[in-house]
């Protein structure tokens, strides 16, 4: 066998190494589907950015829609729905919240719901956005009913996409970890790590290539050389996220509110950390997005059997046209 032919089949029998990215702490490197404008305001005595995406349709409908992002999720995770809501005639914003993605992430702040909704509100001020309706997934979802609390004046309709935030999980068992542990463990984040809950929480155990961008987004300010600080606002903010509950609160919504509920979602912040004998009693979304459903004075849930923790990604048609269907019109 000749020199080059060895060399040839080795090469086609290698396994192909995935690009480890790495990204700034506020996602430098990383390129979003739209065009990326910055919010400048002052908090907590310090200057701060808000990175935000501002899409208009070609044919507007006159309906804003604000999009409030996840944990782990960013502005950019939205772009299906952006393209979709655009393309049926709605303006849409999607902010980066502080703290997360292209946003500012300060050494020091006090993180709350309340403030983060204060703060998409300077944005939506900043626009001249005066009525919109709020969709958050994720803990976007918490912080979209914060917001509709807040604002029940200004917000048309709420749409939760798999909300965290349903139960009270410090109250069903869950310990309390100090921001150092979240920071630690924070530290330790990775792309396999990260591929592997996403897969069995977002995607009820299934996986299509396209999910691997998000998978870089994140790994990739956990690589890069700020990885500290974004480790850091991740433990203020899983602080925020555990001790800040909005169950308590559901019925006191104003608003029309829409719940679209993947099934196989077992996400609750913490579990990990839970006595075994808790552990099963959290997450279980089919009972807990019903409780909710039923303390709101005007909801409508619907339901997804087979989907997970993320239905706008993982069968974007479905969940698209659901979402369509049920979105009032003002």
């Amino acid at each position: 066998m000749s020199r080059l032919l060895c060399i040839a089949l080795m090469m086609f029998t290698l396994p192909v190494l995935a690009t480890e990215n790495h990204y700034g702490p506020r996602l430098e490197g990383f390129e979003y589907p739209f065009t990326v404008d910055y919010f400048q305001f002052d908090s907590q005595g310090q200057s701060l950015e808000m990175a935000f995406l501002d899409i208009q349709p070609e044919t507007p409908n006159g309906q804003t829609m604000v999009l409030l992002h996840g944990k782990n999720f960013c502005a950019a995770t939205w772009e299906g729905t952006i393209q979709f809501l655009t393309e049926n005639g709605y303006r849409v914003i999607a902010p980066d919240q502080v703290g997360f993605c292209k946003s500012s992430k300060p050494e020091h702040y006090q993180f709350s719901f309340h403030q983060l909704s204060a703060n998409t509100s300077a944005l939506l001020d900043h626009l001249a956005v005066e009525r919109y309706s709020v969709m958050g997934h994720s803990m976007g979802g918490m912080l979209a009913t914060r917001h509709a609390l807040l604002n029940p004046d200004k917000v048309q309709q709420l749409v939760m996409v798999n909300p965290i935030g349903l139960e009270d999980w410090l109250a069903k068992g869950v310990p309390y970890r100090e921001i150092d542990g979240w920071f630690q463990n924070a530290l330790k984040t990775n792309a396999e790590s990260i591929r592997n809950y996403q897969k069995n929480t977002y995607y009820a155990g299934t996986w299509q290539p396209e999910y691997d961008q998000w998978v870089e987004m994140q790994a990739g300010m956990f690589r890069g050389p700020g990885k500290e600080i974004v480790a850091w606002n991740s433990a203020l903010t899983y602080d925020m996220i555990l001790t800040q509950p909005v169950v308590y609160e559901f019925k006191n919504l104003q608003v029309p509110t829409l719940l679209l509920i993947g099934e196989q979602d077992n996400t609750a912040v913490g579990k990990n950390l839970a006595p075994k004998d808790k552990q099963s009693e959290l997450g279980n979304y089919p009972k807990i997005s019903q409780q909710v459903a039923d303390q709101i004075p005007d909801a409508t849930l619907i339901t997804f059997k087979e989907l997970g923790h993320s239905p706008q990604i993982q069968t974007p048609d479905k969940f698209h046209q659901t979402l369509l269907e049920n979105l009032r019109r003002y």
